[in-house]
């Protein structure tokens, strides 16, 4: 499980543990915060093909799906 501060996820670096259409690695480039200051979700972006989904961040402690900072 990966620990880390939901506050604190803009901008970090995060690799997928199983890489699909050859993109391994990405950055968190948007976070949306609730008015309690919670974070919703995130903007990931693909380094290689700058693809942007939108990811529960909740989804990151996963360690069979995400690994932190790029390897």
């Amino acid at each position: 499980m990966n620990q880390f501060n939901p506050k604190k996820l803009l901008n970090s670096k995060w690799t997928a543990a199983v890489p699909k259409n050859k993109e391994k690695h990405f950055i968190i480039t948007e976070l949306e915060i609730n008015e309690e200051g919670k974070v919703l979700h995130c903007t990931m972006e693909a380094v290689m093909s700058k693809r942007e989904f939108i990811i529960n961040w909740q989804d990151l402690r996963n360690t069979s799906l995400w690994h932190q900072g790029w390897k």
